[in-house]
């Protein structure tokens, strides 16, 4: 069964998201049954953080409020976070235009890394004080992936890629996705938001009954929905 995740790594509750996600495919049996591919969302696509902006200047200009409630705003996330086992250092964070991280992904998708660049950018991002938006950054946390970092600097100077990105995006737009995390299995059950664990579970299990229904050979189980903590073109909530 094909589980699509559209998610931005500028958002912390899509970080938070892909650990609870990962957790609840733990001791699922169909586990190795199950596709899992990235899609890209973005955000705030106008975006260009020409200033080194910090997150709390960002969310007070975006959102009119204080820089003070700024930061009031992420302590919960940051909380949510530690809960999941990642660290949400706001306080060094970079926000960034995520066009060309996008294209990371897909071109470490080609490679088999496809998780593997979406865990680096989160981390990166969210811990790492990295300016994910700047090409040298991203050539450098491709080639710690194990991808050459010539072929990186070459994709981030062309528009390879552009055109996968862009498909994404339209497509998040055709299905009514406004926000992310946004995980859709088999392209007829849809979870929003960071959910808990369980709901997580549920829902797999859900999918995955469903699916097995239509396959003469496979194994199964079952669904859980309602809307968790996402980010969309308001901001995060």
């Amino acid at each position: 069964m094909k589980v699509e995740i559209w998610s931005d790594v500028m958002c912390p509750f899509c970080y938070i998201g892909k650990r609870h996600f990962e957790e609840a495919l733990r001791g699922l049996p169909f586990a190795a049954a199950l596709e899992v591919e990235w899609k890209s969302f973005q955000l705030n696509p106008g975006y260009h953080n020409t200033e080194k902006q910090g997150v709390y200047a960002y969310l007070a200009e975006n959102k009119g409020i204080s820089e003070a409630q700024a930061r009031q705003m992420t302590t919960q996330v940051r909380q949510m976070g530690q809960a999941a086992g990642i660290d949400l250092d706001f306080d060094k964070n970079i926000p960034a235009n995520t066009f060309d991280a996008h294209r990371l992904i897909h071109l470490a998708a080609g490679l088999g890394l496809q998780d593997a660049a979406e865990e680096a950018l989160f981390e990166a991002h969210f811990s790492g004080q990295a300016d994910i938006a700047d090409h040298e950054t991203l050539a450098v946390i491709g080639q710690r992936m194990g991808i050459d970092l010539q072929v990186v600097r070459n994709m981030l100077q062309s528009e390879d890629f552009a055109g996968a990105v862009r498909k994404d995006v339209h497509e998040a737009q055709q299905l009514g996705i406004s926000g992310v995390p946004y995980f859709v299995m088999d392209r007829k059950f849809g979870l929003s938001g960071a959910q808990p664990v369980a709901a997580f579970k549920q829902a797999l299990q859900q999918g995955y009954a469903d699916w097995k229904s239509r396959q003469p050979q496979t194994a199964l189980q079952d669904l859980g929905a309602g809307d968790g903590p996402a980010c969309g073109e308001n901001g995060c909530a």
